[in-house]
């Protein structure tokens, strides 16, 4: 391909970027080649609109919020607990029958280096150290076999579930080469489908696209809500189209407890017509930090959905309870999300260019004047990212549905040491869920008081505890149990 120099260089004029090329006279030719690559894959025009709308919405003081949310309405507000059995087995059999039609696919949002876990490979190839072994890529392949077996004896069709991976720049190749060193593990290979979302210039503070070396720009993945720009970029809404899919479950990659394509939560989003729904947790104390779906209705319209940083609520709102005693705004996002394709259509063709782009201030190496590579110990520039749930505002027909927190949401993003969110409390949940599998099923768990139980279900066996019963019951456990 050839490279227009003397074009790119008007255009960094143009766009007061022309600092990028400091360092050309001392590069050598590879590494000048490189640098004009990624200059050429930047589309300036929009970075610059990019920066002055984040720049802009940064500016302007913040109005409270408070005054202006409203709880999810009860009849809006699905979940294992809220809806009658009888409600729970009509969801899961018209979640089971989308499958076998192979209507459903799953979008992975995997694009994060597990750096916060102290290690320089996606989280998708990490393992928290159960006694399989299992990384959380292979559990989650392991849990969409299981389903799609499920589907199979309920309707008699082996529907596919196509699964949509988004990686960035730094975990494409890794998690490429990942998946076929171990035969996708047993997926049908054209049914995984790995995709790069964009990577955004970082900025100084001044609107100056950093250099993180004399040849390499800065940059990261614009948050999960790049999502829609990839999924039109990378010709994955054409996929969906051309293979029949009409309902796409979108997850995070570090939820090890994660249901995978869950067909309680489509087929209620199915019954209720839905074309967006959110998964939510019940917050474990008003002040956890988690941002709550709630209604926003300003100046007497009929209102949007939104998700509401916990930082945005005043403490005073956050304690508020309903006549129960149920916090008010109790409905915890945890990045778990149903679309019809229709509404994705409509969201990555009309509104995309509407999704706001927020500011993240952060610590980003940088190249000095002598060409070294510095970094920084406090912020000196700023990522911008966009947020998958920001779509919310969009929807015509929106609801959520309540799992029970402990058997679908343990997520893994630091390091043993930390306080919360390890690899050993993670592990902990799958030990403590499994365990609880083996009692639904009718067996019995020999417990020592203070010691923590180590049971391991593989999800080839059971996806959320069914078939386990003529294995276990009347049939007494201790730990160590495994069932593979």
């Amino acid at each position: 391909m050839h490279l227009d120099m003397a074009g790119i260089s008007h255009t960094l004029d143009k766009h007061g970027q022309q600092h990028l090329l400091q360092f050309w006279d001392t590069l050598r030719e590879e590494e000048r080649q490189s640098l004009l690559h990624q200059l050429e894959h930047v589309d300036f025009q929009h970075v610059d609109k990019m920066y002055q709308q984040t720049k802009d919405s940064a500016g302007i003081i913040a109005q409270s919020i408070d005054k202006f949310m409203e709880p999810v309405p009860s009849e809006l507000y699905g979940g294992v607990k809220r809806n009658t059995a009888e409600e729970l087995k009509d969801f899961l059999s018209k979640g089971l029958h989308a499958v076998s039609n192979g209507e459903v696919a799953v979008i992975l949002l995997a694009g994060g280096q597990g750096t916060r876990l102290g290690v320089d490979y996606p989280k998708g190839m990490y393992s928290v150290g159960l006694p399989s072994n299992k990384t959380l890529y292979q559990i989650q392949a392991e849990r969409i076999l299981r389903l799609q077996d499920l589907a199979k004896e309920s309707y008699g069709k082996s529907g596919k579930i196509r699964w949509y991976i988004m990686t960035s720049e730094h975990t494409k190749h890794a998690t490429e080469t990942f998946f076929s060193q171990h035969d996708y593990f047993g997926l049908d290979k054209k049914s995984v489908v790995i995709f790069e979302q964009e990577m955004l210039p970082c900025f100084d503070f001044d609107g100056k696209i950093i250099l993180e070396s004399p040849s390499k720009i800065a940059s990261a993945p614009g948050g999960n809500g790049g999502l829609y720009r990839a999924l039109l970029k990378e010709k994955v809404l054409d996929d969906m189209s051309q293979n029949g899919i009409k309902y796409v479950h979108a997850c995070g990659v570090d939820n090890i407890l994660v249901r995978m394509a869950d067909p309680h939560f489509i087929g209620y989003c199915i019954a209720k017509n839905l074309e967006c729904g959110n998964k939510v947790v019940a917050k474990t104390d008003p002040n956890e930090a988690v941002g709550v779906v709630c209604l926003v209705r300003k100046n007497g319209t009929k209102g949007i959905w939104q998700v509401v940083e916990y930082s945005e609520i005043l403490p005073e709102t956050a304690q508020r309870r309903l006549s129960d005693g149920s916090l008010m705004f109790n409905a915890g996002n945890i990045a778990n999300h149903f679309f019809t394709t229709d509404f994705l259509n409509d969201i990555c063709r009309q509104h995309d260019d509407d999704l706001p782009y927020h500011i993240a201030k952060k610590k980003i190496p940088y190249v000095d004047c002598h060409g070294a590579t510095i970094k920084p110990a406090k912020p000196n520039g700023i990522k911008m990212e966009k947020f998958i749930f920001d779509v919310f505002q969009f929807a015509n027909r929106f609801a959520v549905w309540e799992p029970i927190r402990s058997d679908e949401f343990a997520p893994l993003k630091n390091a043993d040491g930390a306080s919360d969110d390890t690899p050993t409390t993670a592990r902990n949940a799958v030990f403590d869920l499994h365990a609880r599998f083996i009692s639904r099923a009718g067996g019995e768990f020999i417990r020592n008081e203070g010691e923590q139980v180590v049971c391991e279900i593989s999800p080839l066996v059971s996806y959320g505890g069914e078939g386990l019963e003529e294995r276990v019951r009347g049939k007494t456990f201790e730990s160590p149990c495994i069932i593979d």
